[in-house]
C-alpha cells in the first residue's frame, strides 16, 4: 500500500522531492498510524463492500471503515454482521487484500468483535482492526480485551481504534478524569492501541450543535476545547497518534466567501481545479484539515471519496519543513538556535519532536517538491475520483 499510487512514476518523480513509502499490515504500529491518512467511512450494510474497498483503493485511500453502528439502523445488525463476513471471506478467497486498504470494522460491542472473529475463520487475517466507539468507562477495557483476544489467532497484529465522543469526555468538570481512565486502558492495551479517533459529530451533537459549511470544527468553542484536551492528554511526546473529526458536508449553498487563494492555482493554470473545490465545499474541508494539522492531529475521518485524495494531499510534507527537519535532526546534539535556509529560526532543542514527527509523517506520504506541486496533486486526485466514481466532474 502506498499513498498517491494512482500517479505514473512519471508524476511521481516530478512531484514529490521524496516520494511516499510502501506500507503493509506488517509495517510498525507507528508507521501504520500516521498511514492512515483519510479514513474512508461505509455503511455495513452496503451490498458489495469488497466492490467498495477496492474502488476506494483506486482514489488512493488507505483505510476503510466498515460501520454496524450509528451508521445503520438497529434492526439490521445481524444483516450486517454476515454482510461484512461475506466481503472478508471473497477477498480471502481471490487473494486480493494486499491490493486493498486497511480494512476497520465499527463494532458496537466485545461480543461483536468475538462473533465476527469465529465468523470469518481465516478470512480475518484480512482486517486491520475494529474501531471502537464510545470508548470510555469498563466497556472500553472489555473492547480492548476482546480485540486483543482476536488478534492472538492473526497472523499480524489486529489494532483498536478507540473513538473519544461521550458526555464524560464532552464536560468540561467530567473530562480530566475520563481522559485519564481511558489513558490508563490503553496504556494496558499499548500494543493493541493503533491510534485515538474523535467523535466530532457526537462531541458537537452533545451540545446541540452543528457546524455549518462555512465553519470549522475549531470554531466551535466547547468543542475545539474538548479536541485541544484530547491532543494534550494523548498527543504529548508523540505518544499516540490523534486522528481529527469528520467533515460531513456535502455540495450546497454557502454564505461566505471562499477560503482558496487565487495564486498558487493561477500560477498552474488550474483556476478551473479552484472552482471545483469552491463549488464542492472542499476549500472548507482544506481549511478544517490544516487547522487539524497545526492543532496536533494526523488523518481524519471521511465519508465521501471526494474529501479522501484533498485530506491526503494536505498530509504531505512541504520541502521547507523537510529541509528544517533534518537540519534539527542532525544537528540537535549541539544545541543552540540555527538560521533555516527557508527564512525561520530553528531552536534544536524545542523544534526536536516537531523535526522527529515531520520525518515520519514524510516516510509514509512524501515530500512534495513546491506549492505548486502541492495544487497539481490536488487535481490529480479529483481527476481520478471522477475517473473511478463519478464520471461527471470535471477531469
Amino acid at each position: 500500500m502506498r499513498h498517491f499510487a494512482y500517479l505514473t512514476d512519471d508524476e511521481r518523480d516530478r512531484l514529490f522531492a521524496v516520494p511516499p513509502g510502501t506500507v503493509t499490515p506488517h509495517s510498525p504500529r507507528s508507521t501504520l498510524a500516521l498511514a492512515l491518512g483519510a479514513t474512508l467511512y461505509s455503511p455495513g450494510t452496503r451490498p458489495a463492500l469488497d466492490v467498495d474497498a477496492a474502488r476506494a483503493a483506486a482514489i488512493g485511500a488507505t483505510s476503510v471503515v466498515w460501520c454496524l453502528e450509528d451508521a445503520i439502523p438497529h434492526a439490521q445488525v445481524a444483516a450486517a454482521e454476515a454482510n461484512v463476513v461475506a466481503a472478508l471471506q471473497r477477498i480471502d478467497e481471490r487473494g486480493c487484500g494486499e491490493d486493498l486498504p486497511l480494512l476497520f470494522v465499527r463494532v458496537r460491542e466485545p461480543a461483536q468483535i468475538r462473533r465476527l472473529a469465529a465468523a470469518a475463520g481465516p478470512a480475518l487475517s484480512r482486517l486491520t482492526g475494529f474501531s471502537l466507539p464510545k470508548a470510555t468507562g469498563p466497556g472500553l477495557g472489555e473492547m480492548l480485551a476482546a480485540v486483543a483476544e482476536v488478534s492472538a489467532g492473526s497472523p499480524h497484529p489486529l489494532y483498536a481504534m478507540p473513538i473519544l465522543e461521550t458526555p464524560d469526555v464532552a464536560w468540561s468538570e467530567s473530562r480530566a478524569a475520563a481522559l485519564g481512565a481511558v489513558a490508563e486502558q490503553l496504556d494496558h492495551y499499548a500494543d493493541a492501541v493503533l491510534c485515538v479517533r474523535v467523535g466530532g459529530t457526537d462531541l458537537s451533537g452533545l451540545f446541540g450543535l452543528r457546524r455549518d459549511r462555512d465553519t470549522t470544527v475549531w470554531d466551535v468553542a466547547v468543542v475545539r476545547d474538548c479536541l485541544a484536551d484530547i491532543v494534550n492528554r494523548f498527543a504529548r511526546n508523540g505518544e499516540h497518534v490523534v486522528t481529527a473529526a469528520v467533515w460531513e458536508h456535502i455540495p450546497g449553498p454557502r454564505l461566505f466567501k471562499p477560503q482558496l487563494r487565487q495564486t498558487p492555482f493561477t500560477s498552474r493554470r488550474e483556476s478551473a481545479l479552484r472552482q471545483h473545490l469552491i463549488d464542492d465545499d472542499l476549500d472548507g474541508l482544506i481549511r478544517e484539515t490544516t487547522l487539524d494539522k497545526a492543532n496536533g492531529m494526523h488523518g481524519k475521518t471521511v465519508i465521501h471519496p471526494a474529501h479522501v485524495s484533498v485530506v491526503n494531499a494536505l498530509f504531505t510534507v512541504a520541502r521547507s519543513e523537510y529541509d528544517d527537519a533534518l537540519d534539527i535532526l542532525t544537528a540537535r546534539a549541539e544545541g543552540g538556535v540555527r538560521a533555516s535556509a527557508h527564512g525561520r529560526m530553528n531552536e534544536l532543542g524545542p523544534h526536536a519532536l516537531w523535526a522527529e514527527l515531520i520525518s515520519r509523517r514524510a516516510a509514509v506520504f512524501g515530500v512534495v517538491a513546491d506549492e505548486s506541486a502541492l495544487v497539481e496533486l490536488l487535481g490529480a486526485g479529483q481527476r481520478q475520483v471522477a475517473r473511478v466514481f463519478a464520471p461527471a466532474l470535471p477531469a
